[in-house]
């Protein structure tokens, strides 16, 4: 209900016209006004405030509800353009880049090494630079995360990184949103990995303590994250007065947890080191012998494609599962990245509670 003069109106009896308007208002007031990434790359969330991780959920959360459930069409991209540079497979980041551009009205150019002259007949330096020349985003999929720091060095267009071998930083602001629609806030929740130190625990290590969440990290010894990204999640732990352990037993670290997660052990490129790697996670498969040891809301995330060494079937579809929920939410948070770097838009549903 809100107070018109001295007459109660409900929003349910008003026009969409009237909702729409209503909602520019709101869209105007200060508290809306805080945060503006407009014109930012994103390599990594750790060079993103605890605020401004909050407004790319709540974005994605504002285009989910308004798009989705009320089916509504926003063309914020019209007339814009996006490159797709992808040195790897993909596809949910690909899908849902592709199919969210397009259904904001834009249009996206999917380009692997084998289309462009990328690395072969033409510098990075140089791509970039005619990139930034005809699109007006590039989001890049790559294996050397360096390159990802060269290309925003040289273009003048916002650079978004697809995946690189030190981060999946998409991946992990459409874990948020699932465990932010699932549990209703983010805050206190205890988060456990069990398995490599990849690319995806190391955003999870640069992000969950901003947003007040703990994690309980087992990795086989040699398979350890990063030293320098270790060291950044000790920082930001002690910074944001979050929980943070390290260890090899998975036991350990399902410990109480409310979220057990896990990636698959052998990424892009490390297919030589298949037989060596099954060995060293003997032990870190994700069970209900596992999940005993979590809390008793616990819930489970692997942002896909799975295989079940890392994962049993009955943990992978059981009702405590979010998998799916978690993939679809890639495009969710994927589009709120393109409006927040492109556009003036604010989020126009109520801020959500983290």
């Amino acid at each position: 209900m809100l107070l018109n003069g001295r007459n109660f109106i409900s929003i349910a009896k008003l026009s969409r016209t009237s909702k729409q308007l209503l909602r520019q208002f709101w869209c105007a007031t200060p508290a809306h006004m805080n945060v503006n990434i407009k014109g930012r790359d994103l390599l990594t969330l750790q060079n993103y405030t605890a605020d401004e991780l909050k407004y790319l959920l709540w974005m994605a959360s504002d285009l989910k509800q308004r798009i989705k459930h009320e089916g509504e069409y926003l063309p914020l991209m019209q007339g814009k353009s996006l490159a797709m540079i992808f040195e790897k497979r993909s596809t949910r980041t690909r899908l849902s880049a592709e199919t969210g551009f397009a259904l904001l009205g834009g249009h996206a150019s999917f380009l692997t090494t084998q289309d462009i002259h990328l690395g072969t007949n033409e510098s990075l330096t140089d791509t970039a630079r005619v990139l930034s020349s005809m699109t007006n985003a590039i989001l890049a999929r790559v294996y050397d995360h360096n390159d990802l720091d060269l290309m925003a060095k040289e273009a003048t267009i916002p650079i978004i990184n697809g995946l690189s071998n030190l981060y999946h930083p998409l991946q992990i602001l459409a874990d948020y949103l699932t465990l932010q629609e699932h549990f209703g806030g983010l805050k206190g929740l205890s988060i456990a990995w069990i398995g490599d130190g990849n690319n995806v625990l190391q955003s999870f290590m640069t992000s969950a303590a901003k947003l007040g969440m703990h994690l309980r990290i087992a990795t086989p010894r040699g398979f350890e994250p990063h030293p320098k990204i270790t060291k950044i999640a000790e920082q930001n732990s002690k910074e944001y007065g979050t929980k943070l352990l390290l260890t090899t037993d998975p036991l350990e670290a399902a410990d109480s947890a409310n979220v057990l997660v896990t990636d698959t052990w052998i990424s892009m490129g490390q297919e030589e080191e298949k037989k060596e790697r099954l060995k060293a996670f003997q032990g870190y498969q994700i069970t209900m012998q596992t999940a005993k040891s979590a809390a008793s809301n616990w819930t489970f995330l692997h942002c896909l494609p799975r295989k079940p060494e890392e994962v049993d079937d009955e943990v992978f579809y059981s009702p405590q599962s979010l998998v799916f929920q978690e993939a679809e939410n890639r495009k969710w948070t994927i589009m709120a990245v393109m409006v927040s770097l492109l556009t003036d838009y604010s989020p126009q549903l109520q801020k959500p509670t983290f």
